[in-house]
């Protein structure tokens, strides 16, 4: 796996990220990885987003991470969720524009904040084929578009989350109206400390199994 700094443009505004390309000979899935919320030390140098771009790559598939607009080298300051989005679409429109990137097979994964707002875009982009909500966090009741959102997707929890409850987390697979593989994990927190792997693992797998 080689990773690499990035910069790319999102509305006026220079954005960071970082790029794990296994340098593959022909062109593989992508997923852009989004990290928790930004007013709490969100930042896409995260445990659990390098995590999930870890498992990514081992499985030959690319993973890009970036920072939202006001977090780290990101321009810009912190948009209530609403601005993150159009920040999610300028990280596809990077990755897509890789030349490692097979522009029929990518996904979008997001933790907690991160899934919150990954959610909407996924669900209007077409060129998305599947999400990985982990611990997903939401401003607001997310349930109504769950109910019309068909892609694939993938929800974890962990049993001890007293962020985002196993209940929520239940709740919003069960009202998914796409395909919807939901995974309570026994032990972890909202921070998925000491469960990384497994949790990894499991986004891998899923995106693995959509794009085979």
């Amino acid at each position: 796996m080689k990773a690499r700094s990035v910069t790319f443009s999102c509305s006026g505004l220079k954005l960071e990220g970082i790029y794990f390309d296994g340098e593959w000979e022909q062109a593989v899935p992508a997923v852009v990885v989004c990290h928790p919320h930004p007013l709490y030390g969100g930042s896409m140098r995260n445990n659990v987003t390098y995590a999930v771009a870890d498992a990514l790559s081992n499985a030959s598939m690319s993973a890009f991470l970036f920072n939202f607009r006001g977090v780290g080298g990101s321009e810009g300051s912190y948009g209530g969720g609403i601005a993150e989005q159009q920040d999610i679409i300028a990280a596809l429109d990077w990755l897509e524009g890789q030349k490692g990137t097979d522009k029929n097979r990518l996904g979008l994964a997001g933790y907690s904040f991160g899934a919150g707002v990954a959610l909407p875009v996924a669900c209007a982009e077409a060129r998305v084929k599947g999400m990985a909500l982990i611990s997903p966090y939401f401003e607001s009741s997310p349930l109504s578009l769950f109910k019309t959102c068909y892609k694939p997707g993938l929800i974890l929890g962990g049993s001890n989350d007293l962020e985002v409850s196993p209940e929520a987390v239940d709740s919003y697979g069960r009202q998914a109206a796409g395909a919807t593989t939901l995974r309570i994990f026994e032990g972890p927190d909202h921070f998925w400390g000491g469960y990384e792997q497994e949790m990894g693992q499991a986004v891998a797998d899923f995106f693995s199994e959509l794009f085979k």
